[in-house]
Formats: C-alpha cells, sequence, structure tokens
C-alpha cells in the first residue's frame, strides 16, 4: 500500500512538474516577432473551464479557404456573421457536451483516454472581447494564412472534401466535421489550440494541456 501511494505521489509530481515548466518554457523559444513581420489582424481565443476555441475574422480570405461551411449549412453569409470559431476535440465528449453541466462518465472517460477526434465550427456575430474569457491578439497576414492552413488540415477528407456530420451540431449556427489524430487527455484541444497559435507567430508554453495554463504563457510570453 505504501509503495503504491509514492508510486502515485511520483506521478502527480512529475505531471505537475511538466504543467509549470510547459507553462514557463515558451515555445517556440526564440520570439517570433523578431521575424519583423507587421501586426495586421485581429483573432480572439475563447475559453472554457476545459476547451479553448479560436476566432478568425469573416471575410474573403476565410470565407475562401473555408467554403465547405456555406456547402454545410452554416450560416457564413448571414449579414451579422463575424466570426469563425474553430475547436478540435474528442468526438465522444465533444458532440455529446454542449456545456459542461452535460458532463457523463462514458465520453468522459474516452477524451482522458483515447477517442477519434471532431472538428467543431461556429459562425458568431459581434463578440465581447471585454469578457474574460476572451483574449485578442494582433498577428501579420502571413501568420493567419499558417495558422489557417493548420487547422484547414486539421480537417479529416473523403473525396476531396472534408466530411459534415450530419446532424451533429448544438444550434442553428455550428456544426461538426471528422477530423484528423486522436485524442487524448495529455495532447487535447488546448495544445492543438496552442498549435495552431504558434503558427500565427504567437508563443505559447512548451505543452499547454488546460485553459488556464495555456492563457498564463500567452500573456507572459507575449
Amino acid at each position: 500500500m505504501k509503495r503504491a501511494l509514492r508510486w502515485f505521489l511520483l506521478f502527480v509530481a512529475v505531471i505537475c512538474t511538466a504543467i509549470v515548466l510547459g507553462t514557463l518554457v515558451p515555445r517556440p523559444l526564440l520570439d517570433p516577432a523578431a521575424s519583423g513581420e507587421q501586426a495586421t489582424t485581429r483573432i480572439l481565443v475563447l475559453a472554457s473551464p476545459i476547451h479553448t476555441d479560436i476566432a478568425v475574422p469573416i471575410d474573403l480570405k476565410t470565407l475562401a479557404e473555408f467554403s465547405f461551411l456555406r456547402d454545410a449549412g452554416l450560416p457564413v453569409d448571414h449579414p451579422d456573421a463575424r466570426w469563425m470559431l474553430f475547436g478540435w476535440g474528442s468526438r465522444a465528449y465533444y458532440m455529446a457536451t454542449p456545456e459542461l453541466s452535460d458532463t457523463s462518465f462514458g465520453p468522459l472517460f474516452k477524451a482522458l483516454t483515447l477517442d477519434a477526434s471532431v472538428m467543431h465550427v461556429e459562425i458568431l456575430g459581434a463578440l465581447d472581447e471585454s469578457h474574460p474569457a476572451v483574449s485578442s491578439f494582433e498577428i501579420s497576414d502571413a501568420g493567419l494564412q499558417r495558422m489557417l492552413t493548420v487547422i484547414r488540415a486539421s480537417f479529416a477528407e473523403a473525396n476531396g472534401a472534408p466530411v459534415h456530420i450530419e446532424g451533429a451540431h448544438y444550434g442553428s449556427n455550428d456544426g461538426f466535421f471528422e477530423a484528423k489524430g486522436s485524442f487524448n487527455a495529455l495532447v487535447g484541444c488546448n495544445t492543438w489550440t496552442a498549435r495552431a497559435l504558434r503558427e500565427a507567430g504567437l508563443q505559447t508554453g512548451w505543452w499547454n494541456p488546460l485553459p488556464e495554463t495555456l492563457a498564463f504563457s500567452l500573456a507572459l510570453h507575449n
């Protein structure tokens, strides 16, 4: 019993150390701002207690990059549409959990162990950027294109087009799509967000599995 407890405490210590170092050590190590790219576009990161999404402005560039959203029935042409919100996550948990209060054991267990992944896209109007759950960042045109490329490449395809999961949505302005990669507790939605943001020219922590550590690292390193 004591031996098992020691192993458990060691495991907890290793995870805690990894989270701290993963937040404080920047990735990439050198500040991308030194590249001289001029900030021209504002993007947003929206956070919940367990998940983060990236919002990009709806314009000619993003409409062209994600034209398949229109075919899937998402209201990208609505006059009040301002943002495309992208998130990557566990297929079982993400699709079954519109709100944190909807969490159930089965989907949560799959997310913590190993699960297939999905992309969630939501079309939003004007957002309150002063809300504590919303963080804004200025990036360059080149950074935006690199980030859009990463997001677009996260969609799984069949016959050359992203696969819309019919009937899977939270409301009338969102939808789910098949995604590439497997989801687990160590490589999850927040590490996906961090990778996309690094392509945009931002520094994150080396490993950010939680929204709180990602937000702290973004504030610390940018």
